[in-house]
């Protein structure tokens, strides 16, 4: 084992623990923080760290900094939306008739979009496809997916006004 690979494996041991409870306390979520404290150490292991101040002090930014930008990120969103779906639909308990029902409105809300916008809310809500994957199999860019998803749940929500479809809800 070279020196190096010895400094960083302390540096490691000297810090995860703390840096994984920080990571925890921001993302309330242990697999999460797992990820962004293992993201910190391959960044940290990227960069040319010159000593200006404690290296704890130093490491506990870049997991702040990464935690923070995961509670922006769409994943950490879309897992919150999953989240609350399922909780929603295990509290309610609808009769099938209703489900039917809420679903026909549903389907001919999204009939009545443009082509545009209706492809890609079909791709991404029911072929559960992520912004990159519709944009690659439309062959269009990814804002332009952004785009047409955003616009498309604004014309979806008049639509649907009286029914409480918790995707558009929370958007």
């Amino acid at each position: 084992m070279t020196k190096i690979n010895r400094e960083i494996e302390f540096i490691f041991d000297e810090h995860a623990e703390h840096l994984l409870q920080l990571a925890y306390f921001y993302t309330k979520d242990r697999y999460s923080a797992e990820d962004i404290v293992q993201e910190v150490f391959i960044k940290f292991m990227d960069i040319n760290y010159e000593e200006r101040g404690t290296l704890r002090a130093f490491l506990s930014r870049m997991t702040i900094n990464k935690s923070k930008d995961y509670l922006k990120s769409w994943t950490y969103k879309k897992i919150q939306l999953k989240e609350k779906w399922s909780f929603v639909k295990a509290k309610k308990k609808k009769d099938p008739m209703l489900i039917s029902d809420e679903r026909n409105l549903i389907g001919k809300a999204i009939l009545e979009l443009p082509l545009d916008y209706r492809e890609v809310i079909i791709l991404y809500y029911f072929q559960e496809m992520n912004v990159a994957e519709i944009a690659l199999t439309l062959e269009i860019p990814e804002n332009t997916v952004k785009t047409r998803l955003r616009r498309a749940r604004e014309k979806l929500k008049p639509l649907l006004q009286e029914e409480e479809w918790e995707v558009l809800v929370n958007e």
